[in-house]
């Protein structure tokens, strides 16, 4: 609105049409038109104008749509499908508006019960411990402390249960997932692939909001046939071993902190050398880690593409997070992006989610999303200390 009021007062001040349209980029019918409706309207006419169009195309008749809240007043246990039904059989001779359409209508007027969903509240899974080595890895952040130029490190470690043996201790600039699968990914090329990895329930080992806590990290490590282990929140004891390990790494390698990255890699990468090849270890009988650890037979590779022969179709999840049917959109979770699903139909327009030999969850034809099946990965009995 000020640059229509500034080109308005300068034109009742006296100036040209033609060069002030030219200053201020616009064309002299342009011009003109603004001109007409200040002269019309006066200056609300120079208020921004409503771009809705005057008509919708497929804007649903008035009358459909009081039919339709005219069913389901009638029938108030009623969906958006049966209603639709109705309408054909009623009255064959009008189009019938898609079912998205009849659910619009009755969402607008409040006749839609949406069912609260349960959010995913961490319990920690069913432990068990490894008695070789590489049947079980733990893994987690050591609390983030400040370097010398003031940029925060947030050491991630990974340990073999059994043997203690110190995989690895990278220092990162964030809890990303991005950074984390890049070290496990050279730990598994340089070390093969364990049974199990444990891990507590934080970012990025498990996501709060996601189907059954599960992460893109997580995901990965299924599809390489590492199963998961997470302790229950608030017992770091159930991943004591690791946490030990921990109170060494700050005592010997952390304090002071080092003044950037590279100078505390060194120190961690000197720990690491301690740690497994010079320091007895009580808990070991005063062996060494690394006179007891061996690496994995199992070499790392990319993990092929899963297979569902008793699946009625395959489906890869969609970058946002979606299952796509024809035109229908359902809701899974983003973690499982690029993921080939299985989909099969249980019961009469019920199909199950499935991911790997894990059931995920249920959807219907109604529901735009998948309502979580039991927890596959919830523990039957969580013990409060790590097992031996």
């Amino acid at each position: 609105m000020d640059e229509r009021l500034r080109f308005i007062a300068r034109l009742l001040e006296g100036e040209k049409m033609a060069p002030l349209c030219r200053e201020f980029g616009i064309s002299r019918v342009t011009g003109y038109k603004i001109y007409e409706r200040y002269k019309t309207c006066g200056l609300e006419a120079l208020n921004d104008r409503s771009r809705r169009p005057l008509r919708h195309a497929n804007q649903l008749p008035y009358q459909v749509e009081r039919t339709i809240l005219g069913i389901k007043k009638e029938h108030a246990s009623w969906g958006a499908p049966k209603i639709r039904d109705k309408l054909i059989r009623e009255f064959p001779m009008i189009k019938p508006p898609a079912v998205s359409t009849v659910h619009a209508v009755l969402d607008r007027n409040g006749l839609v019960k949406r069912r609260k969903r349960r959010r995913y509240k961490a319990k920690g899974t069913e432990l068990t411990a490894a008695h070789a080595p590489n049947g079980l890895w733990c893994a987690d952040f050591k609390g983030e402390f400040m370097l010398g130029n003031k940029k925060y490190c947030y050491p991630l470690t990974i340990t073999d249960y059994r043997s203690r043996y110190l995989l690895t201790c990278e220092g990162l600039s964030s809890t990303r997932s991005d950074f984390a699968f890049s070290v496990f990914e050279r730990a598994f090329k340089d070390f093969g692939l364990p049974g199990a990895i444990r891990t507590d329930n934080g970012v990025p080992f498990a996501s709060p909001n996601a189907l059954f806590g599960l992460s893109k990290l997580a995901v990965w490590w299924l599809r390489l046939g590492i199963q998961i282990q997470r302790i229950k929140p608030g017992c770091p004891q159930q991943n004591g071993r690791h946490e030990r390990m921990h109170l060494t790494l700050k005592k010997e390698a952390t304090k002071p902190a080092s003044f950037n990255f590279l100078q505390q890699q060194e120190r961690f990468d000197k720990f690491i050398s301690v740690y497994n090849q010079e320091r007895p270890h009580q808990g070991l009988g005063g062996a060494y880690p690394g006179d007891l650890y061996t690496p994995s037979v199992r070499a790392y590779a990319p993990p092929p593409e899963p297979e569902y022969p008793y699946h009625d179709k395959a489906i890869r999840v969609t970058h946002c997070g979606r299952i796509c049917i024809g035109r229908r959109k359902i809701n899974l979770s983003t973690v499982f992006a690029g993921q080939l699903i299985g989909i099969r139909e249980v019961d009469d327009q019920i199909w199950l989610v499935s991911f790997l030999d894990y059931d995920l969850g249920f959807f219907d034809r109604e529901e735009g999303r998948v309502e979580p099946a039991p927890n596959p990965f919830g523990p039957e009995k969580v013990l409060t200390m790590s097992p031996e």
